[in-house]
């Protein structure tokens, strides 16, 4: 029995080697503006994402262009005898959710004050290298 469990914690410890993950925490860009990038390169091949985020207008796609590169590195650090190119490195999913609010007062007329809300994200990216 203890053979039998060895084996599948080292099956585990396997998968968990083709996978990799970063993430970025307050991000100061509202998590729809973010999503917005974010679906264009979710289930892309790495290479092919960092095209796609280099040549992005959004302001969006440079803090995830980083991210990216960060989660790639991570895996390049998990795997040090593999290379990018003989594995299919894919970006298997990324997630925006929700982080803290600023609240700030703005002016308006009649001695009235808008609130405005300054929103901000959390991301977290997996990258995938499995044939």
């Amino acid at each position: 029995m203890g053979a039998r469990k060895k084996l599948r914690a080292d099956q585990m410890k396997e998968e968990k080697k083709a996978t990799a993950f970063a993430k970025l925490s307050n991000s100061p860009i509202s998590p729809r503006k973010m999503r917005l990038v974010a679906d264009l390169v979710r289930g892309v091949e790495v290479n092919k994402a960092l095209n796609i985020l280099q040549h992005n207008a959004k302001d969006a796609s440079l803090s995830l262009s980083k991210l990216l590169r960060s989660a790639i590195a991570n895996w390049e650090a998990k795997n040090e005898g593999k290379s990018i190119e003989e594995e299919k490195l894919v970006v298997k999913s990324i997630e925006v959710g929700s982080a803290g609010m600023l609240k700030r007062i703005q002016t308006a007329p009649q001695g009235r004050a808008y609130r405005v809300r300054k929103r901000s994200n959390h991301v977290t990216i997996v990258v995938d290298g499995s044939k």
